[in-house]
This record gives structure tokens, C-alpha cells and sequence, in this order.
């Protein structure tokens, strides 16, 4: 703000059309960035990054999370936290209305970005070809805008716009970098602007950036595709280990506890299970499977895309089954 104020002339300090001028750039700097920009812009806010739906997110959860525990309180008193299946019920739903979102957004951007990365290398080829067979940069880049590259098409056409009101070529491809905050993007730009801004082949620099994103997609999909194999080894030992769980409650720890209920019952000395508590083995086994199926999913998106986030899917979806296994199953 202080700097729109330094920059004030004399007579623009007394003249109302340009403080009304002044005022109008000042409050749009204040609604681009910060809580501001949120109140303005709240879905485009919230969808810009996966991160930010965590802004509605985090306050639904904690309000379910209130109202259950206080529904439990009322209903069975201050002991009823910890010995009430439905405060594990709570806890599930809370964890699935913060995280859930997170873990769709993050999907859609993961897609949105593998298909910007796959477009990448065909954009820069085809621009490369077409400026070659003789047509000049700026034709190219409007033909190319006519062309379909999936989630890079409408930020082609953004640049043809530039490119239409008289930008350079380096400030507007700099400027494409900028919107699509995409390492491989950003490198591949950045390539493109230092060679065109040294007086390079322009043809050539297009071709190389071309080649260049194109064996990096090509990396990126041979890791993915190897690593899938572990990710399916983390979901069926979770699944394997719901398996025994079940198995084991249903034979061996009920056996034990119509054991107990007997030798209870008949009060004879000697070896008593008269206190075996079944419910409790089975909430502390409850526990074990969504804490398990929960931080599996994180380390299986780890190890698939190389990213804690793209992990969420998994992790709330391993979530509901454990807690689905020991709510209706077991």
C-alpha cells in the first residue's frame, strides 16, 4: 500500500478520479492473496490447491467431532469416551469429513497434472514443427491453441492471448511457467526462455524441451508402474490381516469367552475366565485395523507416486472397510 502512496504525483494526490483510481488497485492487491482472496473467491480459493479445502474441512470435523462427544457424554456419562464403541464411530466420521475431501481433490489434481505433463512434450513438438514448415511463432502458437492437449489447453490459449496483445514470446512462455506451478513445466519454460532470451534456434530449443519433458513423463510412468506392485502387496497384507482378525474373534476368542461365562457361572476353583471381556478384545482388534489401514494407505501413496497426500485415497478407504469389518461383521 505504501508504495502505490510514494508513487502519487502532486497533482494525482489531489485529483479524486486518480485516488478513486488508486483505491481500486490497492483493494484488488488486497483480495488477491491472503484470508481476503478466500472471502472474495471461496470456491476458487478452495480448489486452487488440494491443501486449501482443508479451510472447510478441518471446522466440519471438529464440529461433528464435538456433538458426538458430547451425544456420548450425555448419554453414558464421562466413562462412556472410553468404553463406547459409538465414540469410535465419531472418530471414523470426523477422520473421513477432514481427510475425504483432501483425498479427492488431490486425486482430481493428480490427474489434472498427469494429463498437463503428458500433453507437455506434443505441445512443444507440434509448435516446433509448424514454425519450422515456415510459419511464424506467433501463428503457430494460435493454430496450436486450436488443438486439444487435455488440462494445457486452456492455459495454450491464455498464451495465445499474449502473444495477440503484443507480449514477447519469452515474457509470455515465462509467464505460462508461472501459472502451471509444475516442476516439470517450470523447467521445460525456463529451458525455452534462457535459450530463446541467448539468440538460440528456436526450433531446436522446442524440439529439446520437447524431448526432454517427454523422457521425464516416460520416468515418471516406469516408476509408478513399478512400484504399483508394492502398493498392491500393502493392500492385501491389510486385507489378509482383517482375514485372521475375523477368524480369530470368531473362533477362538468366542470360544474363550463362552468359556468363561460357564466356569463363571459354576464358580469352581481353579482355572477362571469368568472375567474375559470379548467386547474389549474386539475394540482393541477394531483399533488396530483402521490404525493399520489408515497409515498403510499413506505409506502405499509414498511409495506409489512418491507423495504422502496421494496416499489419502487409500487410507480413507481402508479406513471405512476396517471399521465397516468390526461395526456389522464381527
Amino acid at each position: 500500500m505504501g508504495l502505490f502512496e510514494k508513487k502519487k504525483t502532486p497533482q494525482a494526490a489531489t485529483d479524486p478520479q486518480s485516488d478513486e483510481i488508486y483505491q481500486k488497485i490497492k483493494t484488488y492487491h488486497q483480495y488477491s492473496e491472503g484470508a481476503l482472496r478466500f472471502v472474495k473467491h471461496p470456491f476458487r480459493t478452495l480448489f486452487e490447491k488440494p491443501i486449501n479445502i482443508l479451510y472447510v474441512s478441518v471446522p466440519s470435523g471438529l464440529i461433528v467431532l464435538i456433538i458426538g462427544l458430547a451425544m456420548a457424554v450425555q448419554q453414558g456419562g464421562p466413562g462412556a469416551l472410553l468404553t463406547s464403541t459409538f465414540v469410535d464411530d465419531v472418530a471414523v466420521f470426523t477422520t473421513v469429513i477432514i481427510v475425504g475431501p483432501l483425498a479427492i481433490t488431490d486425486l482430481l489434481e493428480g490427474r489434472r497434472i498427469a494429463s498437463i505433463e503428458a500433453a507437455l512434450p506434443n505441445f512443444f513438438r507440434d509448435l516446433a514443427g509448424m514454425h519450422e514448415s515456415g510459419m511464424t511463432l506467433p501463428g503457430a502458437i494460435h493454430l496450436v491453441s486450436q488443438a486439444e492437449y487435455g488440462a494445457l489447453t486452456p492455459h495454450i490459449r491464455q498464451l495465445d492471448q499474449r502473444i495477440s496483445w503484443n507480449f514477447a514470446f519469452i515474457d509470455a512462455i515465462r509467464q505460462l511457467g508461472k501459472e502451471i506451478p509444475i516442476p516439470l513445466v517450470e523447467r521445460s519454460v525456463d529451458l525455452v526462455a534462457r535459450a530463446s532470451d541467448a539468440g538460440g534456434d528456436i526450433v531446436e530449443v522446442l524440439r529439446a524441451a520437447g524431448k526432454d519433458s517427454a523422457e521425464y513423463v516416460v520416468m515418471k510412468t516406469d516408476r509408478k508402474n513399478n512400484m504399483f506392485i508394492y502398493v498392491i502387496i500393502i493392500l492385501a497384507s491389510f486385507a489378509v490381516f482383517l482375514f485372521v482378525v475375523m477368524i480369530l474373534v470368531s473362533s477362538f476368542l468366542k470360544t474363550m469367552a463362552d468359556l468363561g461365562a460357564e466356569t463363571g457361572a459354576s464358580s469352581q476353583a481353579g482355572f477362571n475366565l469368568g472375567g474375559f471381556d470379548l467386547a474389549l478384545y474386539v475394540r482393541v482388534f477394531s483399533h488396530a485395523g483402521m490404525f493399520q489401514g489408515f497409515f498403510s494407505g499413506l505409506v502405499a501413496g509414498v511409495m506409489g507416486e512418491g507423495r504422502v497426500t496421494a496416499g489419502l485415497k487409500y487410507s480413507v478407504l481402508m479406513l471405512i472397510i476396517a471399521w465397516a469389518t468390526f461395526r456389522f461383521m464381527v
